[in-house]
């Protein structure tokens, strides 16, 4: 039984892409009229893709090897020749956090978003085929077209439910992102005339073996290349555009986004360790500087924007920048402790960033249908205690009534609600936020640490990213605390807020996963560890990658030579 699991298991690795496209290709046949056969079709698809990516996971933890791998070929050639797909800890990890944000996003869609505009759910399932191709493929030519298709399902979703704001932010997006595949296609160009390849793998091998007249060339092309990423990664001062995107999308949406700034770092991250880790020779850490000094800078940047934020969209589009930004700085470390941390705050930081995408819509929702009760009425929530009879009811030292009311629980769900967010997002305990924080200013004051790779030394630069860490999280904190006074604390004259259990049921598994993920820390930890340590030492990968053997095909009896007859 284990020996078939484990056979069955490296072609499970196609159907995080198949599955999507053949569901997208599915939905596209029916009629816009037909929107709950495509809703339970989009439900069950992105369920079942997340209980797969859950078994994908548990696979690639499985064995005992430090860097357990799966390698598929599609086209059934060899690397660096055909097409490549690769399951290490990495790409799981982001296909679970990916599976469990987009079941979240379409079930509160489910409620009302997803009948605002056509198309909505084929162009959901595309969107989740690029981000789930983007994680597994190894070779820059097919992550080009995933990015691709990733981009045009995400056109598609910042536009639904139109509107004037919408198409404006559209129109930015759209720009900034077509600037960004360009960029990417000269510098994947450029590697190619240097190199011969396109395959990661297959790149690890070329790059130090680059004449040393060429050396300069090939760190302009990475740079050309890194500049395409970090436009996804909402570097500062690439990101202009992040924000006002994020905020003008649907809610659902919104929270699909806070992927996509994930994707950018989670392909530097690959590239950076495969390409340019210490085993890159001259190139060994090159560009780490930058990512450094671009993720504190961007770190500041969202930082103020959320404190200078008055709606919670914003809020949220800030927060995944400052985010991004903190990952980005850790990656330039190049440390094996401090991006095991940073790859247990990346899933943390997102899950709370998507509630939080989430919950703007209902709090907004609130405020808009908030009124004052009518005074007249007898049922209305606030009375006068002049006008109540005094005889049995509490008094205070004055004489005066006391009028108790119960908080309804819709707005103490969205109260507790925000302010898991805001402890996530701002680091601090007992949520996973802090854990992850915590884990990665240790691993900057301990940076030879049991494990630790030879990446750059704490340094000003360590000492400056640890005080950011500190300072941003106090900013966070302000703004979000700020903003939930404003919408729960001074909010005592509006009405009780609507909420249908299909929109408050994904924001609590988003924030139960940052529970979780706080309740089995050492677990998580522990994994996240060894995912660290493949990325630093990437030779498991690329020998797993440039061995895999084609699947030999069947022998036809034509083929088979005839038995030479007896003398």
């Amino acid at each position: 039984m284990v020996d078939a699991i484990s056979r069955l298991m490296p072609h499970l690795m196609l159907a995080p892409i198949a599955l999507p496209l053949l569901t997208a290709a599915l939905m596209l046949l029916l009629r816009e009229e037909r929107q709950r056969l495509k809703l339970a079709l989009n439900l069950c698809s992105t369920l079942l893709g997340l209980v797969i990516a859950l078994a994908l996971l548990a696979w690639s933890a499985r064995a005992g090897s430090p860097a357990t791998l799966g390698v598929y070929l599609p086209g059934n050639w060899p690397a660096p020749f055909g097409i490549v797909l690769a399951l290490d800890r990495l790409s799981a990890l982001m296909l679970v956090l990916t599976s469990s944000v987009a079941l979240a996003s379409i079930v509160f869609a489910s409620s009302r978003w997803h009948r605002a505009g056509v198309h909505y759910h084929p162009l959901f399932q595309f969107q989740l085929m690029g981000l789930a191709g983007a994680f597994l493929t190894a070779d820059l030519f097919n992550l080009f077209v995933f990015f691709e298709i990733m981009l045009a399902a995400s056109y598609g979703l910042l536009l639904h439910g139109s509107g004037r704001a919408r198409v404006q932010a559209g129109l930015h997006y759209i720009a900034i992102n077509l600037a960004a595949s360009s960029l990417f296609l000269i510098g994947v160009s450029m590697l190619y005339g240097l190199t011969g390849t396109l395959n990661m793998a297959d790149l690890a091998r070329a790059i130090p073996q680059v004449a040393a007249g060429d050396r300069g060339l090939l760190h302009a092309a990475a740079g050309i290349l890194a500049t395409a990423f970090l436009i996804k990664a909402a570097v500062w001062p690439l990101n202009f555009w992040l924000v006002p995107a994020y905020s003008a999308a649907t809610a659902p949406v919104g929270a699909l986004f806070a992927l996509m700034t994930k994707v950018g770092v989670y392909t530097l991250l690959r590239l950076w360790t495969l390409m340019f880790g210490s085993e890159a020779g001259a190139s060994a850490l090159f560009g780490g500087p930058w990512l450094i000094g671009g993720g504190m800078l961007t770190m500041a940047f969202g930082a103020i924007g959320m404190l200078g934020s008055q709606r919670i969209t914003h809020l949220a589009g800030f927060a995944a920048v400052l985010s991004s930004g903190t990952l980005l700085a850790a990656v330039g470390f190049g440390q094996t402790e401090l991006t095991a941390a940073l790859l247990y705050y990346l899933p943390s930081s997102t899950l709370a960033v998507s509630a939080l995408f989430l919950l703007a819509d209902l709090i907004d929702r609130w405020r808009n249908d908030g009124t004052l009760p009518d005074p007249d009425d007898e049922d209305a929530p606030f009375l006068n205690p002049e006008l109540l009879p005094t005889q049995g009811l509490n008094l205070d030292d004055e004489e005066e009534v006391l009028i108790g009311r119960v908080i309804p629980a819709a707005a103490a769900f969205l109260g507790l609600a925000f302010m898991a967010c805001t402890l996530v997002i701002a680091g601090l305990p007992p949520l996973s936020g802090f854990v992850g924080k915590f884990a990665m200013l240790t691993a900057l004051l301990n940076p030879l640490g049991l494990g630790a790779s030879a990446g750059l030394r704490l340094g000003a630069a360590g000492w400056t990213l640890l005080a950011l860490m500190v300072a941003t999280g106090l900013l966070a904190l302000i703004a979000l605390t700020r903003a939930g006074i404003r919408h729960f604390w001074a909010s005592h004259d509006r009405a009780t807020p609507r909420l249908r259990v299909l929109e408050g049921l994904p924001i609590a598994a988003l924030l139960l996963a940052c529970v979780l993920l706080t309740v089995k820390a050492g677990a998580v930890m522990g994994f996240t560890q060894a995912a660290a340590n493949a990325l630093h030492a990437p030779g498991t990968y690329v020998r797993a990658v440039m061995s895999a053997a084609p699947i030999p095909g069947p022998v036809s009896h034509a083929d088979t030579p005839a038995p030479k007859e007896a003398p």
